[in-house]
């Protein structure tokens, strides 16, 4: 009876002992877990804070309208240079928790975070290349509706560009984010052969007529646009002509007047020609008022 009870208490001082020893092991871990997690978010909200300001200094917010995103933007409470501070502040967030988790060893989590931190970069330029995308398209609709203002179809050949740069612009943000072509590329096949198939069963279904009549149309129309496009060329043509002659006449001028101011240094009446106004080609030496 004394040996057993000799063996519990030594058992009981052993599970103590271990016991212990993991908490004494694991406070210092968790001491230094919240530090470090501390010291991440105080990092974050000044990244946070010089992102949005610096964006703001180079007027992103001014390039997303032109892309027309603002009004897709409009029911949310960030605009687009607040979305990009959030989310640098949650990837400096989530690099803090990264290292934080990382002194207690590996673990899942660790792997997991691993995975975000290092897709946040991608989705961060994904933004940027779609905000660029809308702002060359809204560019290209207004060049061209302009260019073709004088024409029934110049502002859906303007439309027609925007939208095919607005889809170059999803498919490369896509891959940007590591959605595979092998992703983008179907979806892509099936919309145009969505379109292809109603194009095709509605002309060569029940829109033979109508669609024979809206061709004629369209073609009346074209040949009667077409002086109005041969006329908008001839304009920008001799505009071109013109520009080019004006700054013709002005470098002859110039030169005209810098070989006078040099005939008149030379022979020492510079500051005098000077004040004539001769040295500038304004008026021929050789004329007398």
């Amino acid at each position: 009876m004394g040996m057993y009870t000799s063996s519990l208490a030594i058992d009981f001082q052993k599970g103590f002992s271990d016991a212990w020893s993991s908490v004494a092991t694991f406070v210092p871990k968790l001491a230094g877990f919240i530090v470090i997690l501390l010291i991440g978010w105080i990092v974050a909200k000044v990244i946070s804070t010089i992102v949005d300001k610096v964006l703001d200094r180079l007027g992103f917010d001014r390039l997303v309208e032109r892309g027309g995103l603002k009004q897709m933007m409009s029911r949310s409470r960030y605009d687009a240079s607040d979305l990009l501070a959030k989310l640098a502040y949650y990837a400096i967030l989530l690099i803090a928790l990264q290292l934080g988790f990382g002194v207690f060893g590996p673990n899942p989590v660790s792997d997991l975070l691993d995975g975000i931190v290092s897709w946040l970069p991608k989705a961060a330029v994904a933004i940027i290349i779609v905000v660029i995308a809308g702002a060359i398209a809204s560019a290209v609709r207004d060049l061209v509706g302009n260019m073709l203002g004088g024409l029934s179809y110049g502002a859906m050949i303007g439309r027609i560009a925007a939208v095919f740069i607005w889809g170059v612009g999803i498919v490369a943000a896509l891959n940007q984010i590591g959605v595979a072509m092998s992703v983008t590329m179907p979806i892509l096949i099936t919309v145009l052969a969505t379109i292809g198939g109603i194009l095709v069963v509605g002309v060569g279904g029940g829109m033979v007529r109508p669609m024979q009549q809206r061709w004629e149309n369209w073609l009346s129309g074209l040949e009667e646009e077409m002086p109005a496009v041969k006329g908008h060329a001839e304009a920008y043509s001799r505009g071109r002509e013109d520009a080019s002659r004006e700054q013709l006449w002005m470098d002859q001028q110039a030169t005209r007047g810098q070989q006078q101011w040099d005939q008149g240094a030379m022979q020492g009446g510079g500051a005098a020609y000077e004040q004539s106004g001769e040295y500038m080609g304004y008026r021929d030496p050789g004329e007398r008022r």
